[in-house]
């Protein structure tokens, strides 16, 4: 291995290292506790070398919602591809979203509610941010209904799961009606 090669892999490792400590961060006690100066205390690097690779929050939280829409699309595929039928698709869809909104509350913050400087729905957008848009698409396309374009339907499911999510975990919603409104919403949008 190259001199050269091996500084990359350093620099990858430390990258990877700074997000994890500010997804960890994040989930324990919530973004404004993410600061430079405490990641560069729990990876024990100083400031300089963090923003070496982040010129600073914002960018930590884009690159936190990154990896968070390519997790979302995976978990999302993987969900609706163990389900047969267009039906238990989309109820396996929009399971998996929630799930994911539940169990990753910081992450789903920085990719919905935080500024981390993306682009959504224009040219520049960043790719793993298609791929979780296009993980519902491909999935929801079939159910849109006649003459509905699958973008619009699509766009329109994505924000009412994105409103359940948010309100649930606001304690805005009864936990207890969750899967009501899970069967509520694929029933009442879907077209089977």
């Amino acid at each position: 291995m190259s001199v050269q090669e091996r500084k990359e892999r350093e620099r990858a490792n430390r990258e990877r290292l700074i997000l994890a400590t500010a997804r960890e961060l994040a989930e324990q006690q919530g973004w404004d506790a993410v600061t430079t100066r405490r990641l560069a205390e729990r990876i024990e690097y100083s400031q300089p070398v963090l923003y070496s690779h982040f010129r600073g929050k914002r960018e930590i939280i884009g690159a936190v919602a990154l990896q968070g829409a390519t997790e979302l699309a995976t978990a999302l595929r993987a969900a609706a591809a163990a389900a047969a039928g267009p039906r238990a698709r989309v109820t396996a869809l929009a399971r998996a979203y929630l799930d994911f909104a539940a169990r990753h509350p910081a992450v789903y913050d920085a990719m919905f509610q935080l500024d981390g400087g993306l682009a959504f729905a224009q040219d520049d957008t960043p790719e793993p941010l298609k791929e979780g848009f296009a993980a519902l698409l491909e999935n929801l396309s079939e159910v849109a209904g006649d003459g509905v374009h699958p973008g619009l339907f699509t766009e329109v499911f994505w924000a009412a799961l994105h409103g359940l999510a948010t309100l649930t975990r606001a304690g805005r919603l009864p936990p207890e009606d969750a899967e009501r409104r899970t069967e509520l919403l694929v029933d009442r949008l879907a077209v089977f």
